[in-house]
């Protein structure tokens, strides 16, 4: 997600990358889980995210949708989110006990937290978000830990690679009007990336594999927004 935002109101001033120490480590979230209850719709998921819960539930992407996950339009492109409970009472993957239920499967956004991206130069960084987080008397911990994701540096680099396709077709969905061309594009990334099965081992989850099924579909991807670009 593109956002306008100016890093000296809601950062350090500092740029960060997964080698880095920074603030944030706070006990495992012991007694707090504020930050899944105010969350709204605005965990999105990329095509990763979807197989992590894949794997971790045994679910496809229809049977998440029956009640875990739902659509949204975010800046033209169909995306998945995680869903809220009623009323705003939190992500429905949140335990009464105020625990996360998929936590050693759960998207990036929420590995992330309270840290951000900033992309440019065709990469990006990471940034701290001071206001987002109020657990008290946090601790310094290496990003690279704090993140969890094996094999980091090739899924940092797919992430760019996402991003980019995605901007991409976010130029192409603003510069027209045409609605089946905004329509057909969506359907097509929608059902290429996310709907279509990855193969899975329940229970597993290995960068590596996912990794080699989404270039095969990155490949593909780019041939047909070139059509359209």
């Amino acid at each position: 997600m593109e956002r306008d935002i100016d890093l000296k109101e809601i950062s350090d001033g500092r740029l960060y990358t997964a080698n880095d120490m920074v603030k944030i480590d706070c006990n495992d979230c012991a007694g707090c889980s504020e930050c899944c209850r105010v969350v709204e719709d605005t965990i999105l998921l990329d095509p990763y995210d979807i197989y992590q819960l894949t794997c971790g539930t045994g679910m496809d992407f229809n049977g998440l949708m029956e009640g875990s996950i739902e659509l949204q339009v975010m800046e033209g492109i169909i995306v998945p989110n995680l869903k809220i409970r009623p009323n705003n009472e939190g992500c429905v993957f949140l335990s009464e006990e105020g625990r996360c239920t998929i936590h050693g499967y759960r998207p990036g956004f929420c590995r992330m937290f309270p840290m951000g991206r900033i992309y440019e130069e065709g990469s990006f960084k990471y940034f701290l978000q001071v206001h987002e987080c109020d657990y008290p008397n946090k601790t310094k911990i290496k990003l690279k830990k704090w993140l969890g994701i094996g094999e980091l540096s090739s899924y940092e680099s797919y992430i760019n690679k996402w991003h980019d396709l995605t901007k991409i077709v976010k130029s192409i969905l603003k510069s027209t009007e045409n609605d089946d061309i905004i329509k057909n594009l969506n359907m097509y990334l929608l059902n290429l990336f996310y709907v279509t099965p990855y193969e899975v081992i329940p229970g597993e989850n290995h960068f590596g594999r996912f990794e080699r099924q989404f270039e095969e579909r990155l490949a593909n991807a780019q041939q047909i927004v070139r059509m359209y670009g």
